[in-house]
């Protein structure tokens, strides 16, 4: 029944209510009285009464209705009628009545009655997920306890349709009915039946009007809308209206950027098909366009600019006369954030620059622009301020800014303190925001540097079992340490930080088998004036191969088979056995004797143990450079390493005496030296720049003016080896490029090569070799090798010798996608191709003969943990003198970072 129905009867309903008999007087009492209907008669309202409701307020009710207590009203009367319309228009009742309860005399007393529309008790939803209800219910406010209204109903059912018609449910129908709660009065509940049916895509497209652009580049333009073809198969196919609309401008963008700047969209439509035997729906779209004219650059004149000469902004634009004319590439030059023109304006200070390119003529297909350009002032750094560090102390932020008060402003500067704040670890590179203030009254800006403190500071108590052992880790990193406060009691919460300084202690061991401890100090500001760096470190570690039962009849499968050969086992493998990861090219002969030792654990004769320790101490020194670039530095390091070698004649028998024993020292006293140069702008998940470095490390050349002929049998191992010597050169280089607009999606790209020379080639280093496959962890510390990661190849597979190869090369293209970038996680997904290769001389080495592989990972990174890692790669070519099971796939994890 419609509301008018309702208060038309309403109103007939009182009229008869208060029409009395034909010639009826009023009567005196009260409850029994009677109006003349033939003629109104006036009345003075006596009071107001509000029945039939449970919820709503009877004062704001009556507030509604328009009457009031004192009124004079006519009865029967418009006041009456407008009443009842008032209240029917505030859509909370199914019913309204107004009747007189008593009147005496001239007064009148009123009840206005109303039924409430019924209220929610429960909503039911049938044919959606889960996610689905949750989207629902978010978008659609159904709230428990609320009335409904038949607006709530529709509105709701539109809405739904719509949530499925922008994921491509095109033909879904939805159907919304009522039920009276039997467990409550006036209550309903909804159940709510949606049928999806199934994702409509995209059939065909087909383009009309076009002849300067093909079908084929047109339909690319359009990024979301594809019609189903076989050079779409990987794209999507689905139809989303919200898509479509984007991709209309994509295609006008499209023609825009060729010179056809009045291209426009004439008509489209889109149409329902069913096709296949299973009938199904698709759509197809046609699209109609009017291409226009193609036009031209023409002449381009400054107006208004004494800073830099028209030449020189001509030459910054890039575009000349005759070149096609394109909307998108002159607002990229114009006005883009890395390569605009308003930068060369912004770096000079002019932050109250303005440019406004105006067409001030079109000769037929030619447009001759005029840039109006307003310098304005210089501005001048007022303020520098830097909020948000709880824990860092404000020097420690401020001594990487670039910005200064007094000096004028600049973008490029701007930008290189974001870069080194963010490069510092201690904030949230996500949440820093350099917020320019800019004071055009006065031609000042103020500068706020906005940081967020993220834990840094890393924990490491951690077991694992491998090879027959237990081995247990206890490490402590702080990354944001304060030396100068040890003494001060007030700064131990619970630890003195705030001075960015890093501390590292770690100790590792498998009780008898191996033990390490480190300590390390690095002040990236010695003295505090300078970015000059200074660490120190400290470490022993000692590994007793006899104490393991893998090691028992290590050389069972030893070098008396193979030239270089036999069986090295990793204790951090998974493989048991006699697997020699360095073995290769077996089948030579016993190039080397066979020596066994076998560990007694009930006599405890560490004499036989074979044991290999060492202790080791660096200093290093770096420091920025100026030239070519403040982005280069240079890092130098003093180190010595003494190693400790007891019956180790299976790991290194070209050490061995003339009893064929390795007993002894050797020692390792060198100089390094790192030239680099880094870009990059996040350490944890990069999105641009670039990182190169060439290290050369290096030892004295004591055979080059000591005199001694080392290629004479006279000469003994131990006096050969006493100090080694070696030259050692490292050249790395990485390059992240973003492919998406939001730099989420980023490549990095890199290269590494790496050569350990000799001064004397009757002299050549045991140390310092390049150990090249799997995940680059060597499982333990030990000096005297690299360990290169290579992923889809063993652990160790790709170099020949056990102590490691003397060259190698490796190229990696790594695509990376954050899954979250939040303080208390970084986590992001990447897949790679990689290649590399290990040898021993260049005569016999081919640096891109490589060994190739594919795979995908994921890393995390926690601040109390560091970095970590999974990955699978599958490693495509065989290794010569290896079994099948050292390439093909395989799982690495990865602790730390890997470059």
């Amino acid at each position: 029944m419609s509301k008018f129905l309702r208060s038309t009867i309403t109103l007939l309903l009182l009229s008869i209510f208060l029409a009395p008999p034909l010639m009826a007087q009023e009567e005196l009492d009260s409850t029994n009285f009677s109006i003349y209907y033939s003629s109104a008669q006036e009345y003075t309202i006596a009071d107001i009464q509000v029945s039939g409701i449970r919820y709503l307020d009877k004062t704001v009710l009556i507030q509604l209705s328009g009457l009031k207590v004192g009124d004079e009203i006519m009865v029967p009367g418009d006041e009456i009628t407008q009443a009842i319309k008032k209240l029917w228009q505030q859509g909370l009742f199914s019913d309204v009545k107004i009747t007189a309860t008593k009147v005496i005399g001239n007064n009148i007393w009123l009840d206005i009655y109303l039924q409430e529309r019924p209220r929610l008790a429960d909503v039911n939803f049938y044919g959606v997920s889960k996610s689905e209800k949750d989207d629902i219910t978010e978008k659609v406010l159904l709230l428990r306890g609320s009335q409904i209204t038949d607006h709530q109903v529709n509105s709701a059912e539109r809405t739904i349709m719509g949530i499925f018609h922008a994921k491509g449910f095109l033909n879904t129908e939805v159907n919304i009915v009522q039920r009276d709660d039997t467990t409550q009065n006036n209550s309903v509940v909804l159940d709510i039946y949606v049928d999806k049916k199934e994702k409509v895509k995209v059939n065909n497209i087909e383009i009309e009007g076009n002849e300067a652009l093909s079908d084929v580049t047109l339909e690319r333009a359009m990024k979301k809308t594809n019609e189903k073809s076989l050079r779409n198969f990987f794209k999507t196919k689905k139809f989303l209206q919200e898509e479509y609309d984007k991709d209309k401008i994509n295609l006008i963008d499209k023609y825009n950027e060729k010179g056809y700047r009045d291209a426009v969209i004439v008509d489209d439509s889109i149409s329902q098909v069913q096709v296949g035997r299973k009938q199904k729906t698709r759509v197809d779209i046609d699209i109609d366009v009017e291409e226009g004219d193609k036009y031209y650059f023409g002449d381009i004149k400054w107006v208004g600019n004494t800073v830099y000469p028209s030449d020189y902004l001509t030459m910054r634009l890039g575009i000349k006369r005759g070149d096609v004319f394109n909307q998108k590439i002159l607002d990229k030059r114009l006005f883009d954030n890395d390569e605009g023109l308003n930068n060369v304006y912004l770096d000079k200070g002019y932050l109250f620059f303005n440019l406004e390119p105006v067409e001030v003529n079109i000769d037929k297909d030619t447009i001759d622009y005029e840039m109006r350009i307003y310098e304005g002032k210089q501005a001048t750094i007022n303020e520098v301020r830097i909020v948000g560090n709880t824990k860092t102390h404000e020097h420690v932020a401020r001594r990487e800014l670039r910005t200064f008060p007094g000096d004028l402003f600049s973008k490029t500067l701007l930008m290189r303190s974001y870069r080194e704040l963010a490069q510092l670890g201690h904030f949230d590179p996500e949440a820093i925001n350099p917020d320019v203030q800019p004071h055009p009254e006065d031609g000042t800006v103020d500068i706020e540097y906005q940081l967020q403190e993220k834990a840094n500071d890393q924990i490491e108590l951690s077991g694992g079992w491998g090879a027959g052992m237990f081995v247990g880790s206890v490490g402590l990193k702080f990354a944001n340490f304060s030396v100068r406060n040890i003494f001060n009691k007030e700064a131990w919460r619970p630890l003195p930080t705030g001075d960015g300084q890093t501390l590292s202690l770690r100790y590792q061991t498998s009780g008898r088998y191996y033990r390490t401890v480190s300590l390390s100090f690095m002040e990236p500001w010695l003295g505090g004036k300078k970015p000059n760096s200074f660490s120190v470190s400290l470490s022993h570690s000692r590994v007793n191969y006899s104490a393991n039962k893998y090691y028992q009849n290590y050389n069972n499968y030893g070098y008396g088979n193979s030239y270089y050969g036999g069986s090295y086992y990793n204790p951090y493998s998974s493989y048991g056995g006699g697997y020699n990861p360095y073995g290769g090219y077996g089948g030579y002969g016993s190039y080397y004797p066979t020596y066994s030792y076998n560990y007694d654990s009930e006599n405890d004769d560490n004499s036989k143990d074979r044991i290999w320790e060492t202790t080791a101490l660096a200093l290093g020194y770096g420091y920025r450079l100026s030239w070519p670039d403040d982005y280069f530095t240079v890092y130098h390091e003093l180190s010595f390493e003494h190693y400790k070698l007891q019956n180790m004649s299976s790991y290194f028998p070209f050490l061995a005496d003339e009893n064929g024993e390795v007993n002894g020292t050797a020692n390792n006293f060198n100089f390094k030296t790192v030239f680099g140069r880094s870009s990059v702008d996040n350490p944890l998940y990069s999105r641009s720049g670039s990182s190169f470095s060439l290290a050369l490390k290096l030892t004295p050349p004591y055979s080059l003016f000591n005199g001694v002929d080392y290629s004479s049998p006279d000469v003994s191992n131990a006096d050969k080896y006493k100090w080694i010597e070696y030259h050692k050169w490292l050249f790395k280089g990485q390059l992240y490029n973003p492919l998406t607009k939001n730099t989420n999606l980023v490549l990095r790209t890199a290269f590494e090569f790496g050569f350990l020379g000799y001064y004397d080639k009757n002299r050549q280093s045991p140390f310092e070799g390049f150990i090249v496959g799997g995940s680059g962890m060597s499982g333990y510390n030990m000096y005297g090798t690299d360990y290169v990661s290579l992923r889809g190849y063993k652990d160790y597979s790709l170099s020949t010798n056990t102590y490691g190869s003397n060259m190698y090369t490796k190229f990696t293209m790594e695509l990376r996608y954050p899954i979250t970038l939040k303080p208390s996680a970084t986590i992001y997904a990447l897949t790679f191709l990689e290649a590399g290769n290990a040898g021993m001389a260049f005569q016999n080495y081919t640096p891109f003969k490589l060994h190739r592989s594919a795979g995908m990972g994921v890393r995390i990174f926690l601040p109390m943990f560091g970095l970590m890692g999974i990955d699978w790669g599958y490693g495509f070519d065989p290794i010569p003198g290896r079994s099948n099971d050292n390439w093909g796939s395989q799982f690495h994890f990865v602790i730390g970072q890997q470059f």
